[in-house]
């Protein structure tokens, strides 16, 4: 095993692997637009269908530049995506390009990032269909799950009793994910795709029935809350645009990915940034900033707002049901994101090698989806939503950040490999996406900062007992090893 000096910072050599173990390869069966609609299901849901109600009571009508600055910073980090996405087609995401590009040690730090920033996200976005579903069964059955069955145990924010014992409702959306992505990933793809396309066919009914209730008077005091308002506002909306790394985790299995990936993360976010602007003025237009802080705006919102306008329950109940269907799609690929980097991660040695395998009939990693599943699962029945949005924002941003880095370190030191797609206007659009994701960075409570210490501090602990001592790169360390590794089982 090298030095310990020596192994914190050594790169993984950038090579497109030819060649993996029988039964750790994946199938290449996604296209261009259906890994878009991976971006946009992963993230048209997530910050519409319920982070409004977090975040307009902290930036009133101002949200709107907050949903601007979020999506300035995601376009600007879309890029620098862009760039290695197609310079580096490999599947783990901000990992994979982290350990290329500044070494292990941080690329350890940034899997954590993204494994909390994903298995996070998730539950939170199963938490909040709950509010969906309930409002769904009331509308169209007459009766709602027991909050025994429909809320956690755990105290919010506001530390009032819940009354609950667990959001069961959202356990049985990460199984039911689990199920599909089991079965495979291209029918993943498909089911995801069509949800996506009913997920926008719901949000252009809610924009153009907002619309019709356009009150002026709502943007009244448009900064009362100030530029610590719109920060803390963005801070808590970002987590949203986590679908833009879920694409490029599947730099594996998707066909011409030099190409693909490029184009499917830029298409996603100019999709996700007009549908987010576009409800947040809708929204806003329709309902005082007041209404956002009461119940009824927290568990369904936007079906509200619509049953608001027409006091008539259907048009509030399509939503729900749009809502209950397109939200699924958050949870499948964000879920789908976690595993694939978690096999990403096992494939360099750093976790145990069982979540590598491949399933040859369904070609898909069982014991890896099951166990991320499971544990998602628990966070999502018994975390009250309002501890989980933040502590997505910082894993996200902080992956944001590296990416840009990542980007600038490549340019230094691989100024010859090949990049289909460059950053425009380099080196200003790395810098200022690193800018604005510290500006957002700040907007982040302190208790937040303190779980994600010490969740940091934890994977290190991890990595000095196990990772450091199972890195793939103690045993193979020249591109030819690692475009075709032979392993000692592999040879008998």
């Amino acid at each position: 095993m090298a030095a310990l000096g020596e192994q914190l910072f050594r790169r993984k050599p950038i090579v497109i692997q030819q060649k993996h173990h029988k039964g750790e390869e994946l199938a290449r069966n996604i296209g261009t637009f259906q890994l878009m609609m991976f971006g946009v299901g992963a993230t048209v849901g997530t910050g519409i269908f319920f982070v409004l109600s977090e975040s307009i009571p902290e930036a009133g009508p101002a949200v709107i530049i907050s949903f601007i600055v979020a999506a300035i910073c995601a376009g600007l980090s879309a890029l620098c995506y862009a760039e290695l996405a197609s310079a580096i087609p490999v599947s783990g995401s901000t990992y994979s390009y982290t350990y290329h590009a500044l070494g292990e040690i941080w690329a350890v730090i940034i899997a954590g990032c993204v494994l909390l920033e994903y298995g996070v996200a998730v539950s939170a976005v199963a938490v909040g269909w709950s509010g969906y579903f309930n409002e769904l069964l009331e509308n169209t059955l007459g009766f709602r799950l027991p909050d025994a069955l429909s809320v956690s145990f755990i105290p919010g924010s506001d530390a009032a009793a819940t009354g609950g014992i667990i959001n069961l409702p959202a356990v049985v959306l990460v199984g039911l994910c689990c199920l599909l992505l089991i079965r495979g990933v291209a029918e993943s793809a498909t089911v995801n795709t069509i949800m996506v396309l009913i997920k926008l066919g719901v949000l252009a009914l809610f924009i153009v029935l907002g619309f019709t209730a356009f009150n002026a008077d709502h943007f009244e005091n448009f900064f009362a809350f100030g530029a610590a308002g719109i920060s803390a506002a963005a801070a808590t909306i970002f987590f949203s645009f986590i679908g833009l790394d879920a694409v490029a985790t599947a730099g594996e299995e998707v066909r011409n990915p030099q190409k693909a990936l490029p184009q499917a993360i830029v298409g996603a976010l100019i999709i996700v940034s007009t549908v987010y602007i576009l409800v947040a003025i809708a929204g806003l237009a329709a309902e005082p900033v007041e209404f956002y802080s009461t119940e009824e705006a927290g568990e369904a919102g936007l079906a509200q707002i619509l049953e608001n306008i027409t006091g008539n329950p259907v048009w509030g109940t399509i939503l729900a049901a749009g809502a209950v269907v397109s939200i699924f799609s958050v949870t499948l690929v964000t879920l789908y994101g976690q595993t694939r980097i978690l096999f990403s991660i096992s494939r360099d040695g750093l976790v145990p090698r069982r979540f590598l395998k491949v399933n040859a009939k369904t070609m898909t990693p069982i014991y890896n989806t099951i166990v991320v599943s499971a544990i998602v699962a628990v966070i999502a029945g018994f975390v009250p939503s309002d501890y989980l949005w933040d502590t997505v924002s910082i894993g996200t941003l902080v992956a944001f950040s590296v990416v840009a880095l990542a980007v600038i370190v490549l340019r230094r030191t691989k100024p010859d490999l090949e990049r289909p797609f460059r950053v425009p206007l380099y080196p200003v659009v790395p810098i200022l996406t690193i800018a604005a994701c510290v500006y957002i960075l700040s907007g982040l409570a302190a208790i937040t900062w303190v779980i994600f210490g010490a969740w940091i501090a934890i994977v290190l602990l991890y990595y000095w007992f196990y990772g450091r001592r199972h890195a793939t790169l103690n045993d193979y360390t020249s591109p030819e090893q690692i475009a075709e590794p032979i392993h000692p089982e592999d040879e008998t």
